[in-house]
């Protein structure tokens, strides 16, 4: 109601997929008094169609799904593992990856993005504890003695310990706050549709990279597949505008042809593509999670698990250490935790797509056999996978076995 003032120890804007992450994990970790606002909450699950937005969601994704009762919700909607992968790129040169040769059930699962948020915001309506500011955004922001306080588009305000921004990569708590950010535009756009092809994808997954950018063929139930295309924002464009008919025609040259013709297509949309990086993570009583702090190219589909490991290494500091959630101190800890993480993956995907992004005949050769050195040898190709499937590293328990 308008006029209401709550008191809380944090208050996190953004309830996607890794803001609603973070709610459930501090409200099984912590006593704190938890707000988690969201100007757009999540609708009813429609039961036809596919999400245009898909994540590629890893074994430690998955283990937190799980730790937090709610991966069994998703299996119980549409999630499609895969445990194969095959990737090659344009003028020879290719990898493949099994997850059988890894002793693993599964390399992952491809989930769509509005299973994990409906998921995920049906366990906190059920367990009644977080407190769920629907249909409102912040507007202003004041700086207390020992916390912030925020007003809404409705007339509320409410004073919280800690602000949390999970509101994505324009992040308008970032902005508010002054954090800048560093990056560069890639000069891309992400097309995203879903395709029904003429053979089934047999639960792998297929990429391949072009001199424009990847093209990936994501595998989702009923022989469908995601498609996620990095094209030049031109070329994107002009996919947007085609035809059916000849889009899938084009998809169909892009993956040589490797599922056969495809029968069918979904909506598509665009969404430019950049990479960005918070100045830092945390002030007194602020923190950063997830795209707000960081986004990445999404060749390699870790954007979001990135942002489910802040979510749960955020709720594992604040639990370790009770008392003031907004406490610099506290929160460093967090930063110095996951920031090195973060950056290091950015470093790898930004090398990869400026390495693989280069049309130069010399560095197309050298790929080529990179990738074909590699898939060779076992024990590298292990260390690889299981880095990218969440197995190893500096993981919070959430995130464990």
């Amino acid at each position: 109601m308008s006029g209401d003032r709550l008191d809380l120890d944090v208050l996190i804007v953004g309830g996607g997929m890794v803001g609603a992450t973070l709610a459930l994990a501090l409200s099984r970790q912590t006593d704190f008094r938890i707000g988690l606002m969201e100007s757009r909450p999540p609708a009813d699950l429609p039961q036809q169609g596919f999400d245009l937005r898909v994540s590629a969601i890893t074994r430690a994704s998955e283990r937190i799904f799980r730790h937090l009762d709610v991966w069994e919700s998703m299996l119980s909607m549409r999630v499609s593992p895969y445990s194969r992968m095959r990737v090659w790129q344009e003028g020879g040169g290719s990898i493949g990856f099994d997850a059988q040769s890894l002793g693993e059930p599964n390399l992952g699962h491809i989930v769509e993005n509005r299973v994990i948020v409906h998921a995920l915001w049906q366990a906190l309506i059920g367990q009644g504890v977080v407190e769920l500011l629907a249909g409102k955004s912040p507007i202003q922001y004041l700086p207390l003695t020992t916390g912030i306080e925020i007003e809404t588009d409705r007339g509320d305000s409410f004073r919280t310990a800690l602000l949390v921004a999970a509101d994505g990569a324009d992040s308008s708590v970032r902005s508010a706050m002054g954090i800048g950010v560093k990056g560069r535009s890639y000069g891309q756009k992400g097309l995203v549709s879903t395709v029904r092809p003429e053979m089934h994808h047999e639960h792998t997954a297929y990429q391949r990279f072009l001199p424009g950018g990847p093209v990936a063929l994501l595998p989702l139930t009923d022989g469908h597949c995601s498609v996620v295309w990095s094209l030049p924002e031109e070329s994107a464009d002009a996919l947007l505008a085609m035809d059916e008919a000849e889009f899938l025609l084009r998809l169909e040259a892009a993956v040589e042809g490797r599922l056969g013709a495809f029968a069918a297509a979904g909506p598509r949309a665009a969404f430019p593509l950049r990479l960005q990086h918070a100045d830092h993570y945390v002030e007194a009583n602020l923190a950063l999670v997830g795209d707000a702090a960081h986004s990445i190219h999404p060749l390699a589909g870790q954007g979001v698990n990135l942002g489910l490991l802040d979510a749960v290494a955020l709720a594992q500091v604040l639990a370790e250490h009770p008392g003031d959630a907004g406490r610099f101190g506290t929160l460093r800890r967090y930063e110095r935790w996951r920031k090195g993480e973060n950056l290091l993956m950015m470093s790898a995907m930004d090398g990869f797509q400026r390495l693989f992004g280069n049309d130069v005949s010399v560095l197309r050769n050298l790929r080529g056999s990179g990738l074909a050195i590699v898939d060779r040898v076992t024990p590298l190709k292990s260390v690889l996978m299981r880095r990218a499937m969440g197995l190893e590293g500096d993981l919070p328990h959430l995130a464990r076995e």
